[in-house]
C-alpha cells in the first residue's frame, strides 16, 4: 500500500469519527480535543456498584444450579445422565467465568472512579487487559477455544 494511500485511509476514518461524535451530540473543543465528555466519581461507583449486583445475582444461579445438580443422583452410565452432567458443567464454567469477569470489571470501575489511574492510558491498558483475560464466547455461545 502506498503511503498516499495510507494516509487517505487514515483521513476518511478521522472524519467518520468526527460525524458519530458530533451525532452523539459530542462536540470539539477550541484546543483539539473532544468537549463536553466529563467523568465523574458517582457514575463510575454507580458503574462499579451495577456490575457488583449483577456478579451476586450471577452467584445466586450458581448456588442454585449446584444445589439442583447435587440434589439429583444423576446415573452417568445412562446417556441422558452423562449429557445431563455435561451441561451442567459447562454452565457452571460459563456463568463462574462471567462472574469473575463481572468482579474484575467492578474493580476496575471503582478504581477509575477513585482516580487510581495514573491517565487515561493506564486506564486503556487496564480495561484491555479485562478483555484479554476475559475473551467473550462466539455468538452461539460456545467457547471456540474449548473445543
Amino acid at each position: 500500500m502506498a503511503w498516499d494511500e495510507w494516509e487517505q485511509l487514515k483521513a476518511e476514518i478521522t472524519e467518520r469519527r468526527t460525524v458519530q461524535m458530533r451525532l452523539n451530540q459530542v462536540g470539539e473543543d477550541p484546543g483539539g480535543g473532544l468537549g463536553g465528555v466529563q467523568s465523574s466519581k458517582a457514575s463510575w461507583t454507580q458503574a462499579g456498584e451495577g456490575v457488583g449486583k449483577l456478579s451476586g445475582n450471577v452467584q445466586k444461579v450458581l448456588s442454585a444450579l449446584k444445589q439442583e445438580q447435587t440434589g439429583n443422583a444423576v446415573n452417568t452410565d445412562v446417556l441422558s445422565g452423562a449429557a445431563q452432567k455435561d451441561v451442567y458443567q459447562s454452565w457452571s464454567d460459563y456463568l463462574t467465568r462471567v462472574r469473575n469477569r463481572c468482579g474484575a470489571l467492578q474493580g476496575l470501575l471503582e478504581k477509575t472512579g477513585n482516580d487510581q489511574f495514573k491517565n487515561d492510558d493506564a486506564i486503556r491498558a487496564a480495561f484491555d487487559g479485562l478483555a484479554k483475560k476475559y475473551k467473550d464466547t462466539d455468538g452461539d455461545g460456545r467457547d471456540s477455544q474449548a473445543r
